[in-house]
């Protein structure tokens, strides 16, 4: 279940997540110029506090940012196959950097990539 996750991983399990997915972000070809240069930071605190509080954990993202509204946050991105495909491979490699247990993974993973689908938009 996926309130489960966080009570598994907890927020340091999220953290090792999300700072591995974001160190690899300013380089990429594809990925790199959708994010705020100079807010990498900030996006990197909002897809956490976003997944600890869609998988189980407190409510701060909802408390500071409101509903997720994903596809709206995105629309000035264009994000077609190719931005959905690069944006999954770098999430699979930051998935197995964090080295979460393997059903908290597997939870995680098909929601990152079913979310990644609905996420395109071109």
């Amino acid at each position: 279940m996926d309130e489960n996750v966080f009570a598994v991983i907890g927020e340091d399990g999220f953290r090792r997540l999300v700072s591995a997915f974001y160190r690899q972000i300013p380089d990429d070809d594809i990925l790199g110029p959708m994010y705020p240069k100079d807010d990498l930071a900030g996006a990197e605190e909002r897809m956490r506090n976003f997944l600890i509080f869609r998988f189980g954990g407190p409510m701060t993202y909802l408390e500071t940012r409101g509903h997720p509204r994903l596809r709206m946050r995105h629309a000035p991105f264009r994000v077609d196959e190719a931005a959905r495909n690069r944006w999954v491979e770098i999430m699979d490699r930051a998935m197995a950097e964090a080295q979460l247990p393997e059903e908290s993974a597997a939870t995680l993973r098909e929601f990152f990539h079913s979310t990644a689908t609905f996420m395109q938009n071109s």
